[in-house]
């Protein structure tokens, strides 16, 4: 479908005045997200890739030539019925027929340019939402599973969605777990799918100690705990001894009883 045309520069001009006053008024956020990091520790911004907003405005440019076509009918149907009416009429008609258009693609650009996927060394941060503003931090040790979603029409445009599971977040359809909250975050509209969901998997390896890098473990033993950060060891090695002291100090009072 092409963007050019009176309804396309009406759209335009539309959304301009709007996401000025939304951000001016309202404090909508422009920039990305803030993700607490360590000092030199990197950080990665990301948006949904141009195809994603381009798939979105296909689909959009397709229901509206269906339900432009059928107001149509309906007009002329009206004013064959009718001709003076008809023609009192028109600028109702215009207004009912192109009003939905430019509504539908404001939100369509509104809900893109709020999308953000903010990723550090240790976790990551999805915001997305107008009227309620949603933000999802997760941190990579806490990852279970990454599933990329593809279908055909995305594939055709080239990107995929990725969707992060941490514990909780695994069983049901597609939809049943992009609804439970915290446990499962959704990356739309990547061109880099496949490439990000390594990345991802592999720091959250580095960051659970099931990487190779002892930089990494050692940069991230916690509490600032001497004996942990000179051996090397991580947040998860530490914590299997205290489960192991727990459970010998419980088996000895159960011995003395």
């Amino acid at each position: 479908m092409s963007e050019s045309g009176l309804v396309h520069v009406a759209c335009e001009w539309c959304y301009r005045g709007v996401w000025g006053i939304l951000t001016k008024y309202f404090c909508l956020p422009e920039g990305p997200p803030k993700l607490p990091t360590l000092e030199g520790e990197s950080v990665e911004y990301l948006r949904p890739s141009i195809s994603y907003l381009n798939y979105q405005k296909f689909l959009f440019w397709i229901g509206l030539f269906v339900i432009d076509i059928i107001l149509s009918v309906l007009w002329a149907m009206f004013t064959f019925w009718w001709p003076l009416g008809g023609l009192l009429t028109a600028p109702l008609w215009l207004i009912v027929i192109v009003a939905p258009d430019i509504v539908a693609y404001i939100a369509i650009h509104l809900r893109y340019d709020t999308t953000w996927y903010v990723l550090s060394d240790r976790s990551m941060r999805i915001r997305r939402g107008l009227c309620s503003i949603h933000e999802t931090t997760i941190t990579f040790e806490n990852i279970q599973n990454v599933h990329i979603s593809q279908g055909p029409l995305q594939r055709w445009f080239g990107f995929a969605n990725l969707m992060v599971m941490t514990a909780g977040g695994g069983g049901g359809s597609t939809q049943e777990r992009a609804s439970m909250g915290p446990h499962v975050g959704l990356l739309e509209g990547l061109d880099n799918a496949a490439e990000l969901r390594t990345r991802i998997l592999a720091r959250g390896q580095s960051t659970a100690g099931l990487g190779d890098d002892h930089d990494t473990a050692h940069r991230y033993a916690p509490f600032g705990d001497a004996k942990s950060q000179s051996t090397g060891f991580n947040g998860a090695e530490v914590h299997l001894q205290l489960l192991r002291e727990i459970c010998a100090s419980t088996q000895k009072l159960a011995n003395a009883n």
